[in-house]
């Protein structure tokens, strides 16, 4: 007997080497439609031992998977197919491009990798001070059918494994009952330590309950926790890591500087901010083309919007409700930066015989790094500016607002898909409207756009926060302990603070200089007043309208993300779950709030045209003309890595930026010290 199990061993080692041997994978591509990121791919696979993983370069296809979708075409994919014996075979290929849009995006795709590895390079990992990589100290147990709106309570009826005790992935750890009705057995998830979190016969989740709706998390039933700290996988196997990108570095660390450079003015300058706005210190003499008011909703509208409603969403998703506890200290100390480039804004500005205006850092960056000693320096970063300013205008301000703009309204009104280039052409019309008259015309059309639309925005979402008054307090709770005891699968307190910090400063632009251009146009001969006045951004932007987005999120049920929506529909199901019609609403609000951001940035792409090519009739008309064709584009195409690229030319604004405000930060801290002494001994007069 036991010499036939040795033949029968022998037989079956044999085969296995036999079937490894053979061993055998071909990759096929297909593209589907001449639309960017949809190319396919499929691996089929002869001999070897099954079961076979595959491991594809796109983190979001599962090891499980021999199939994936949403390849970039003109772009190399790779794939590691492994048989049961340990047995690989590596594949590549590449999705033929069919339009022009697939191989324009193919081309930019890898500069936007080289642009992102620059801006999100991470300087302490890199040096070893912390290890990046995201680790999860147990795995939770949700109560089936939480999720189901057909299902309203879930009872747990029953433990079937003590609490403390080892569990395998697969063992019967409990019974809960949905709505007193059905029974339903619920499976551990992963092996460790069984932890309740529930006791038998108590309610896990109540979709009526208000507070279940609020607390994170309320529908975990239990937690099985590691016995040793895992790592968290992408589907495709990849080790999860959040690093701390040198952009936000960058950004935060100057704010921080500036907040204390500048006394703290980001709370002692409020009052008097408000003061300027109300126009008690307009001196009608005073050279300028726009009030303090006008110079505030111009760039607000250059901000406020998408970063809010889309902005916030991405930021719980992704940090859960502290996220925005960061987002709102983000907010507060990039007042001072925004205090900081403004004042120089309008220091440095170069004012025409004709009275118009030109200014900003590419102004500030010359000629104030020039008085210093450093005029080499100061015109390679104002040129550099100018050029990714530029870069920025055509696409964050223009092409993604046009091309999100259509989405909402294609979106909502379904008989329009496909007619994206018709409403590019109107909405270029419209534009072109406003900005043929410069800052004079897109201040008089911002100054009434921006505050209806913010506080349209800001009712609904008051609506919501006082019919949930009594919970503002558990809500708040919900934030702080997000914000320093956040699960390590969000990367803890560190990984929150960096997506909270991150998406205020995409959606404030606090230290990125844009604000400067709009503010330097302001009727103003005191640097100063201007600065103060803009110094409201951040607080308006992100502590004010930023709050109440994740406010109603967590109100709605919607921050913990398992919806499985994102950005903006994520913000218009959460209202939407209050108001029904609130699409409608939204629609309009995101076509208004683009359409006011592509009129400001306009101006702002315009400016640092002229600084680079020369102050004329032709010069401003061809900026102008190609602005309004980018409109059509964004419209009417998809943008993939050409969007992301022109976000990172915004993003790289910062680096010249914040470079030279801090070399000039002296001048402004003595010139704000002067303006608050002349303030106070009443030589700076009200006229109001």
């Amino acid at each position: 007997m036991f010499k036939y199990t040795n033949y029968l061993l022998a037989f079956l080692f044999i085969s296995a080497n036999v079937s490894a041997s053979e061993f055998k994978a071909t990759v096929t591509t297909d593209n589907p439609s001449p639309e960017i990121n949809d190319g396919e791919a499929r691996v089929k696979v002869n001999g070897g031992v099954p079961p076979y993983t595959y491991k594809w370069n796109k983190q979001d296809v599962k090891l499980s998977s021999d199939f994936a979708n949403g390849l970039t075409e003109g772009e190399e994919f790779a794939v590691i197919v492994r048989d049961s014996l340990g047995s690989e075979i590596r594949l590549s290929g590449v999705v033929e491009t069919k339009s022009g849009p697939e191989a324009i995006n193919s081309f930019v795709k890898p500069i936007v990798g080289y642009m992102s590895d620059f801006l999100f390079w991470d300087p302490f990992s890199a040096i070893g001070i912390y290890d990046p990589v995201v680790y999860a100290e147990l795995k939770n147990v949700k109560a089936p059918g939480w999720s189901n709106p057909e299902v309203t309570k879930i009872i747990l009826k029953e433990w079937k494994i003590e609490e403390g005790s080892q569990v395998k992935k697969g063992d019967l750890i409990a019974i809960v009952t949905q709505d007193n009705v059905k029974d339903i057995e619920v499976y551990a998830n992963a092996q460790g330590k069984l932890k309740h979190n529930t006791a038998e016969g108590k309610t896990i989740f109540d979709s009526n309950n208000i507070n279940d709706i609020i607390q994170v998390g309320a529908e975990n039933m239990a937690s099985i926790v590691y016995d040793t700290h895992q790592p968290v996988l992408h589907p495709n196997g990849d080790i999860q890591k959040k690093g701390i990108p040198f952009i936000v570095v960058w950004l935060v660390l100057g704010a921080i500087f500036f907040t204390i450079r500048m006394r703290f003015i980001n709370a002692m300058g409020l009052p008097h901010a408000m003061q300027l706005i109300k126009g008690k210190f307009d001196n009608p003499d005073d050279e300028g083309q726009v009030s303090h008011f006008q110079a505030l909703t111009t760039a607000l509208s250059g901000t406020v919007g998408l970063g809010n409603i889309a902005g916030v969403a991405v930021a719980i998703s992704l940090g859960g409700p502290g996220a925005t506890f960061w987002m709102i200290v983000a907010g507060l100390i990039g007042m001072a930066s925004k205090f900081t480039e403004c004042t120089l804004g309008v220091k440095y500005r170069v004012v025409g015989k004709d009275g118009d205006v030109s200014g900003g850092p590419m102004y500030y960056l010359s000629e104030g790094l020039k008085r210093k000693g450093l005029g080499g320096l100061g015109k390679v970063l104002a040129v550099l500016f100018a050029i990714l300013c530029i870069g920025g205008s055509f696409g964050g301000g223009n092409m993604f607002q046009a091309n999100q703009a259509f989405a909402q309204l294609s979106g909502e009104f379904p008989i329009l898909e496909g007619m994206g280039i018709w409403f590019g052409i109107i909405l270029a019309l419209l534009v072109g409207i406003v900005i043929i008259g410069g800052i004079k015309s897109i201040a008089k059309v911002t100054d009434k756009i921006v505050p209806f639309m913010t506080g349209i925005y800001v009712l609904f979402a008051l609506i919501i926060i006082g019919i949930n008054f009594a919970n503002v307090g558990d809500v708040f709770y919900e934030i702080y302990e997000g914000a320093f005891n956040s699960p390590a699968i969000k990367g803890g307190v560190i990984g929150v603070l960096i997506v909270g910090f991150q998406r205020a400063a995409f959606s404030n632009e606090a230290g990125v200089g844009s604000a400067s251009i709009a503010h330097s146009a302001s009727k103003t001969n005191e640097p100063v007043s201007e600065g103060v006045v803009a110094l409201l951004e951040p607080f308006v932007d992100t502590v004010l309208v930023c709050t109440m987005t994740a406010l109603v999120l967590v109100f709605t049920g919607y921050a913990d993300g398992t919806s499985g929506l994102e950005g903006s529909e994520l913000t218009s199901a959460a209202f939407g779950s209050v108001f029904p019609w609130f699409s409608l609403v939204l629609v309009i609000a995101i076509f208004l709030f683009a359409f006011s951001t592509m009129i400001s940035w306009s101006y702002y792409g315009l400016k640092a045209w002229t600084y680079l090519f020369g102050k004329s009739k032709t010069a401003e008309n061809t900026y102008k003309l190609i602005f309004l064709i980018f409109i059509v584009i964004g419209s009417s195409v998809g943008l993939g890595a050409v969007l992301d690229f022109s976000d990172l030319m915004i993003l790289g604004m910062a680096f010249p930026n914040i470079l030279g405000l801090l070399i000039l930060s002296k001048e402004v801290r003595t010139d704000m010290i002067s303006y608050f002494q002349r303030i106070k001994s009443g030589e700076i007069k009200k006229f109001k």
